[in-house]
């Protein structure tokens, strides 16, 4: 299927790809498929202007029926699925099966409002008066902007787009410059829900704004943008965090992630090999879950180390879009530079690289393939407390659990981890608070491939945000402590006595 029919089939047309200067191209092979129109801060501004317009009639709508509006547009997703996953892939380059999952992904968290938007639940709260009741409650909160990276174009989005609908929250996106593509696509299947679901969804409910940072700038300094969504890297969170904070907004910030597996001498070697594999070089490792940092025992580093280096050398790198491929492109050159300086850096500081070069043969002209590379550390130096967004894995040696765990929480970020053991007290230690100090820990399977079920997010340089399952969708309400006197008295609470 070429570029334009893959545009063509998510109704991506010439009004839409030829509308402007902002030229985006495909990793694939590097091909301009798009000149789109982009807003001025004045567009912006009217923009959350009418999201904030929408909050005053979408709060009053009952969350169940906002749920319903959630339910038609993953029944448009279902519908899209195949033709939104190629798009996925051919605007940021992971393979067509990474793509169909990331829509999955959109599928399964509109599921899952569905149900919680009959499950806002608060509580009762016993007063220590007599006469009295307390309980707390959870409210809208207003206008949610959503930043997303080019990674994961859409299924971050979908996290918090999903959540805040059935919470009473209209939305503003504002996607990665380099993949606003899937971003438009995306808006058409929420119009076609919003139309089905009819005049209870007001105008400026669901928008898009396709922008360079001045984007986000905007969406970070406006009142009217009462909760902040950001994904991306460490040094756009901090410079989100702090003007979101001085106006007192809320922030959820999904920032770096530098994962690391501790491979014990228990473990399921074969199990820990798949793991290992596709954890590292899944999106050329340009995922903020990847594993980047490996810490191996030094019992089964050998039975475990060139088993892995030999998977590595029959990897099939080319055309994500073709079938049988496991390792797309990378994103751009600046992602090729970087990798390429932190194997310089790492082979300054110790370590020897194994593959890590251009990947010419079998793989499109224009776009950057590389041999997903190795670098056997003689320890934690400085470069492998670093992220960077490419295929390379850190590998270590250890001898004492809590050596390995000292190495695994010894960087700055803190998203997600993992241990390969059959032995019941490491796995519970390394769950446990002297354990992993990630916000994401697992035992036996990988760091990445989180389920929606789950609230998603990490710690320290990570942003400490959450989204998707469990109670994330508190970070769109507010709360609200209620207490009612029902009694004849004035009861003061702490026994105080105030006579008048």
């Amino acid at each position: 299927m070429t570029h334009e029919r893959i545009l063509r089939a998510c109704g991506l047309g010439p009004d839409v790809t030829q509308a402007g200067d902002h030229i985006v191209t495909t990793p694939v092979d590097g091909s301009e498929i798009a000149r789109l129109k982009t807003d001025s801060r004045g567009e912006i501004e009217a923009k959350i202007a009418r999201g904030a317009a929408a909050f005053e009639a979408w709060r009053r709508v009952p969350p169940p029926r906002r749920g319903e509006l959630v339910r038609l547009l993953g029944e448009e997703l279902r519908a899209a699925k195949a033709e939104l996953g190629r798009l996925v892939t051919l605007e940021c380059g992971k393979i067509y099966q990474e793509g169909l999952g990331e829509v999955q992904e959109m599928i399964d968290i509109c599921d899952f409002a569905v149900g919680l938007s009959r499950q806002l639940y608060g509580l009762t709260i016993a007063s220590e008066r007599p006469g009295h009741a307390m309980r707390e409650g959870w409210h809208p909160m207003g206008l949610c902007g959503i930043i997303t990276a080019f990674n994961f174009p859409v299924a971050p989005w979908s996290w918090n787009a999903a959540i805040a609908l059935v919470c009473g929250d209209p939305i503003l996106w504002k996607p990665s410059e380099k993949a606003p593509l899937t971003a438009l696509a995306v808006q058409r299947l929420v119009e076609r829900a919003m139309s089905a679901f009819g005049e209870d969804a007001p105008e400026g409910l669901s928008q898009v704004n396709v922008a360079g940072a001045e984007g986000g700038q905007a969406l970070t300094a406006s009142e009217e943008v009462r909760i902040v969504s950001a994904t991306g890297s460490v040094a756009m969170g901090r410079k989100v965090g702090q003007a979101v904070a001085q106006r007192f907004g809320r922030c959820i910030l999904e920032l770096g992630g530098n994962n690391a597996m501790i491979v014990a001498p228990s473990a399921d070697l074969e199990m820990a090999l798949r793991a290992i594999t596709f954890s590292a070089v899944g999106t050329a490792g340009q995922r903020c879950t990847s594993l980047r940092r490996l810490i191996v025992h030094e019992s089964v580093y050998d039975a475990l180390i060139p088993r892995l280096k030999s998977v590595y050398e029959g990897l099939a790198i080319g055309d994500p879009l073709a079938e049988g491929t496991l390792v797309g492109p990378l994103i751009d050159a600046a992602a090729h530079e970087a990798m390429h300086a932190a194997l310089e850096a790492a082979q300054a500081q110790g370590g020897t690289i194994h593959g890590g070069e251009r990947a010419r043969t079998g793989t499109p002209e224009g776009g950057i393939y590389v041999h997903p590379a190795i670098a056997e550390m003689p320890g934690q130096t400085a470069i492998v407390c670093e992220e960077t967004f490419a295929p390379i894995l850190y590998v270590m040696k250890y001898r004492d659990l809590d050596d390995a765990i000292a190495l695994h929480n010894g960087v700055p970020q803190g998203l997600s981890s993992c241990i390969f053991t059959t032995d019941l007290r490491e796995s519970e230690a390394f769950l446990s608070a002297i354990g992993s100090d990630c916000g994401i820990a697992n035992v036996n399977i990988g760091p990445s491939g989180a389920e929606i079920g789950g609230a998603f997010g990490g710690e320290k340089a990570t942003g400490g945000g959450r989204e998707s399952g469990s109670d994330a969708w508190k970070g769109y309400m507010r709360r609200q402590t209620a207490t009612v006197n029902y009694s004849a008295e004035l009861p003061l609470a702490q026994g105080i006595r105030f006579d008048i």
